[in-house]
Formats: C-alpha cells, structure tokens, sequence
C-alpha cells in the first residue's frame, strides 16, 4: 500500500482558550501540553517514514510564519495558503486537488491532543485500508463520559478489518442523549480526524456541493506556486459559502465508514479540557507557573509571570498572560470564547 499523505488543518481562533491563545498566535502554535506545541506534535505523530508521505499543511496567511517556523526541518512538506477561511470542506479540496487522484489523504487537525501516538498510528494504517477501498473514513473515539459539545457517529454493521460502516451522524446531544449513547455502546465521538482517497472525495463533494468543487477547482487552476507554497486564487475561493466536511460530505455520502480509535484524544477545546489533559494531583489540580495551592480540589492555575495563590477552591480555572487575566468556574469555560476580549486579541 501506498504511503498515507498527512493534511494538517491550522484553521481556527481558539477563542475559548483566551488569554493564552489569540488571534495572532492561536492554540495550535502553543506548547499546552509538554514542550512541544500541538502543531508540532500532530506532525511528530505522522512522522514515520514508512507510513507517511510528507505532509500539506492548509493554513491562513495569518499564521503561515508559525507554520514555517514549526515544521522542524521538514522540507518536504508542503503548505497551500488559504486567501480567506471557507472551513473544512474547502481547505481538503485544495489539498485533494493538489495531489494525484489515488492518493490516501489523512485529514488532521493541527490543535488536537493525542496521547496514545501508537494507537493513533494504528487507527491510520486501518483507516488508509478501507479508504483505498473507497471508504470515507471517520476515526470514531472511543466515548468514556457524556460529553455534549461532540457530535457523535453510529457504528453500523462491520466492514473490512477493524472498520464500520457508520450508521448515522448525530449532533451534539442534550446531557440526557449522551448518557443514553454512552449506555448504549455502539456510540463514539466524531473527533474530526479522516480518510480518504483524493479522488473519491473530490467526487463526493461534486456530488453532494457541487458548488464548492467547482469553485475550489477554478481557485487551484489560477493559483501559483512560490517555493514549497502553494496560493490559490483569491477571488475564485472567495466565491465559496463556507461549510463543514462534514455537513458537506460526510453526513451525505453513502460510503462513510469508521474505524475505533482509543487513543488519549482530546480536542483541547477549552481550559476544562485542557485541565483534563494535563498531569494532576491528587486532588484534581494541575498548575504551571508560579503556583501554590492549599486546599484545593479540580483547580487549573496556569500562570505566564506572576506568583499566584490559591486558597480553599473547587472548580475553578485561573489564567494569566501579561496582563490579562481570566477567571471562571469550571462549568463557565465553555463560554469563554463569548468574551469581548476573546474574540477580537
């Protein structure tokens, strides 16, 4: 089998990470866990030469410097400069139209955490199967809590070694849905990560958005290339209406499938998640920085500079970056992203 290529997605803000990740630097390109940073990591995990090809990275022109200066070296890999961000749907196709048709592309968020690299690399090498076979591949991590802010996908009958069709796509559940999947078993999250071969899923996006396609391709066909970059028209994927893979594609084709994968999966969404993430004590904290606690249960202090002290605490997150500082229960982190502040730094 023919080497799997990495497209690594930089798309995004990280707003509900602020005041550590902002518009300028987003999450992708910070060291949150251990010292390297996701992007650097997600690279890392699809660095063996034996299974990979060398990577594309899709990224804005916003955030190309972060790209290069993070590659490590990597020479061989390639970055499409995105004009505007049109999401998901259209960022795979410029890098399916960039590559030859039976190519195996593996699609990959760039600010994701993944524990389990070995686990990651062999939920790869089952999924690259069933896309050489004209599957279009979901990775479907293995769901251990309720969570809500995941979609979710339905394992169907199986298919292949280790695969699934996918029953059907459910969006993100109320609290009472999620334990009900959870309960169920045949329910895992839809991390977001996929497989494919070029060309089936340039035809499946010419199937169900036509629109899209048409355009992406009239935006490759009037790029230029500089170098390793690659830049698309601007005013040809301008004329494109942003929207998901998934809604685009995955939720429509008729051959979507899935391969389990238990990996130490997160999506870093937010600083609960990233608490989560990170190495504990025994009574659930975890700090960086400057930091002391006393008697503190599930308490998240992440400090840039300035000596901290917390005192007699549950559930609270505590960030600091020069000068801004954000504090908020653990329940509130999800509206971070809402703040002034957030959206526009």
């Amino acid at each position: 089998m023919s080497k799997t290529v990495p497209v690594i997605l930089c798309g995004g803000s990280g707003t509900r990470l602020w005041p550590r990740s902002r518009a300028a630097k987003p999450k992708p390109f910070l060291p949150l866990i251990g010292e390297r940073t996701l992007f650097e990591q997600t690279l890392a995990r699809c660095g063996n030469p034996d299974q990979f090809a060398a990577p594309i990275v899709v990224a804005g022109t916003a955030h190309l410097d972060h790209v290069e200066s993070q590659l490590g070296g990597r020479d061989d890999a390639r970055v499409i400069v995105e004009p505007s961000a049109r999401n998901t749907a259209a960022a795979i196709a410029l890098a399916a139209l960039r590559l030859p048709g039976d190519a195996i592309m593996l699609v990959c968020p760039s600010d994701h955490f993944i524990g389990d690299s070995a686990a990651f690399a062999g939920a790869a090498r089952a999924a690259a199967l069933l896309a050489g076979q004209d599957w279009l591949v979901s990775f479907g991590i293995e769901a251990k809590t309720p969570e809500t802010g995941f979609g979710y996908l339905q394992q169907g009958e199986a298919i292949g070694d280790g695969g699934f069709r996918v029953a059907r796509f459910v969006e993100k559940p109320d609290r009472g849905r999620a334990e009900q999947f959870l309960a169920h078993g045949g329910y895992a999250w839809n991390g977001g990560i996929f497989a494919f071969k070029a060309s089936t899923f340039l035809s499946e996006l010419g199937a169900h958005r036509p629109a899209i396609l048409a355009a992406a391709q009239d935006a490759v066909a009037r790029g230029r290339e500089d170098g390793a970059r690659f830049h698309p028209d601007a005013a040809a994927f301008a004329r494109i209406d942003g929207e998901s893979v998934d809604y685009a594609v995955m939720e429509n084709t008729a051959r979507a499938a899935m391969v389990p994968a238990d990996m130490g999966w997160s999506d870093i969404g937010n600083w609960e998640a990233l608490h989560a993430a990170l190495d504990r004590d025994g009574q659930g904290n975890a700090a960086r920085g400057q930091v002391e606690l006393v008697d503190c249960r599930n308490v998240l202090v992440d400090s840039d500079g300035p000596s901290v002290s917390v005192i007699g605490l549950e559930d609270v997150i505590v960030v600091i970056d020069g000068d801004d500082v954000m504090i908020t229960t653990a329940a509130g982190a999800q509206k971070v992203g809402k703040l002034h502040r957030a959206a526009n730094q």
